[in-house]
């Protein structure tokens, strides 16, 4: 932040001295008018600053969002994957690995959703995925191609553990502070930029700049509602292992 005040005093510097040394030259002219050359190159600047902040203050996470709610379906169709390598176990061992996938993803789908608008996830979850791969590793094989099935098993397991540690990664995710702080200043500064340059608006001409006001504060808002991929306007819902749970029963129940 230092740095970004350090370059923001040195730019304004530039900008006085320009003055100065111009205000000595012959061609010059004074320029007091709102709608002069001055006042008409600062104001497109100003809005164009604030359409750039503003475009990455939406598209950053608007990005983060669709590639945290893609991963959401990856992990859900490891899980299902998962599942299904578990029919290939003894009786008893399938039912339990079933049973602890099951509890993982409603664990998953309940408390844990609501602590990763916080940014965290259940450390609950971390544990029951790992007791779920000892007792995976743990399991007797008595010929090679129990064996195999036991490794499936153990393959589909690690790439649920790999999508949990990408939803891990992504409820974590939010653009640079210093990007909001942008769009919210540019925005001020668009907002307040026609009383700076001495305009006096009367009548009518309030409508307009009272829309505009409008509009802007909505926008600036959205900014800031959209930053976490599990909160706000663009909250990836559970939908990916509330669908899941049907497919479950359609696996165990052999069809």
């Amino acid at each position: 932040m230092l740095f970004y005040g350090a370059a923001a005093a040195c730019a304004i510097g530039v900008v006085m001295i320009a003055a100065l040394l111009f205000r000595k030259a012959e061609r010059a002219t004074d320029d007091d008018s709102p709608d002069g050359a001055t006042g008409g190159h600062t104001g497109a600047m100003l809005s164009a600053l604030f359409l750039l902040a503003f475009a990455m203050a939406v598209v950053v996470p608007w990005t983060t969002s669709d590639a945290a709610r893609a991963n959401t379906y990856v992990e859900s169709q490891a899980v299902a994957e998962a599942f299904w390598a578990s029919t290939r176990l003894p009786a008893p061992d399938a039912a339990r690995i079933q049973a602890g996938l099951r509890e993982y993803v409603d664990l998953v789908r309940g408390p844990e959703w609501r602590m990763m608008a916080d940014g965290r996830l259940s450390p609950d979850g971390w544990r029951r995925l790992e007791a779920l791969r000892r007792q995976v590793a743990a399991l007797p094989a008595a010929d090679e191609e129990a064996k195999d099935d036991r490794d499936a098993l153990a393959d589909r397991l690690e790439e649920i553990a790999a999508a949990r540690r990408q939803r891990a990664m992504d409820a974590k995710a939010a653009p640079p502070p210093g990007l909001l702080i942008a769009t919210a200043g540019t925005g001020l500064a668009v907002l307040l930029f026609p009383f700076l340059a001495g305009a006096r608006p009367r009548g009518m001409t309030i409508v307009p700049l009272a829309l505009m006001a409008a509009l802007l504060g909505f926008g600036v808002y959205l900014a800031f509602d959209i930053q976490h991929a599990f909160a706000g306007g663009l909250a990836v819902p559970p939908d990916a292992y509330t669908d899941l749970l049907p497919e479950l029963d359609r696996i165990q129940g052999g069809g």
